[in-house]
């Protein structure tokens, strides 16, 4: 590898190259050489004394330090967009070409390969590549969008120099695989590249909610109250006493009556307890010594139908539930 020499370093890349086929391409590439060699001869600037690097979409113009650098700055601030305009006037719509720009300073070397190398390059080519230069070229209405290494705004532009306006210059900071990239960017920083400071989340994992004692509503938007839950629904009312049919099974003092069984209020009764038929027409006496079905015999002497307990509730009007 040679030693490293001092250059002043352009870098033009076409906006969306890789969107054109072929032959969009191939004109492109002729578009753009035309373009920086107009700039170029603008300034003044002879072809011994710049190298160029062909990048395929982009090109690299290492320029000879003893080359003016404010004079360099001056072509690429007016002269680049003025000759880019009256390309694209004679273009069609599908080879109208946007350009993003960097200007930088520092040493590169040629390598045994003839690629040139070197830590500044690098650090040009992250600026030409950043994601605010982009937004910045998207978001303007004019087809060139042009940023300054430190170095280059150090040096020469916040001296203001003839042609060179320092006041349309914004400081940025471009993110790239090499961590922040300090820059100057001519013209208006893009909406776009302020990236918003995103809430850390606490202790639980879970963001902070807005202060307030709210939260964010279902939709997503607005506030939700964070009051206490609803209380539970209460136990739906039993029926008053007496015999009720509400098409189930018939209810006597809210107790439920399953089988041949008919509740009875108070105490215990043993035998059969029957009000009424059950299951059809009257049955006849039953046979003497005959069990009863919870397996108690009836006692001597006793009617079929046992009396009720005094305890009883008695429906008005009758003393039977009739059939079920």
């Amino acid at each position: 590898m040679n030693d490293p020499v001092n250059r002043t370093m352009l870098l033009v890349d076409i906006e969306k190259f890789s969107d054109r086929d072929d032959v969009e391409q191939a004109f492109l590439r002729r578009m753009l050489y035309d373009v920086v060699d107009r700039t170029m001869e603008r300034a003044g600037i002879d072809e011994t004394l710049r190298l160029r690097a062909d990048q395929g979409d982009s090109v690299m113009e290492f320029i000879d330090p003893n080359v003016s650098v404010p004079q360099v700055l001056r072509s690429v601030i007016s002269e680049l967009p003025a000759q880019l305009k009256a390309v694209n006037r004679m273009a069609s719509s599908a080879a109208q070409m946007r350009l993003r720009a960097v200007v930088a300073s520092g040493f590169i070397a040629l390598d045994e390969r003839g690629i040139w190398v070197g830590s500044d390059l690098n650090h040009a080519c992250r600026l030409l590549d950043a994601d605010l230069l982009r937004a910045a070229l998207r978001e303007r209405p004019g087809d060139v969008a042009l940023c300054v290494s430190q170095s280059v705004w150090t040096g020469i532009v916040r001296h203001h120099h003839l042609g060179i306006p320092a006041e349309e210059f914004h400081e940025v900071t471009l993110a790239s695989k090499n961590g922040p990239l300090p820059a100057w960017l001519l013209g208006p920083v893009p909406a776009s590249g302020q990236a918003a400071p995103t809430p850390v989340p606490d202790a639980s994992g879970e963001r902070p909610g807005p202060a307030g004692g709210t939260e964010a509503g279902p939709s997503g938007g607005g506030s939700a109250s964070t009051s206490a839950p609803a209380p539970a629904p209460a136990p739906p009312a039993q029926p008053p006493g007496g015999v009720h049919f509400t098409g189930g099974a018939p209810v006597f003092g809210g107790g439920l009556v399953m089988g041949d069984q008919h509740g009875v209020s108070g105490g215990r009764v043993d035998g059969d307890v029957v009000m009424g038929s059950v299951g059809g027409p009257p049955r006849p006496g039953r046979t003497p010594g005959a069990h009863a079905p919870g397996g108690h015999a009836p006692a001597a002497g006793t009617p079929e139908q046992d009396a009720p307990s005094p305890d009883a509730p008695q429906t008005p009007g009758t003393g039977e539930a009739g059939p079920r």
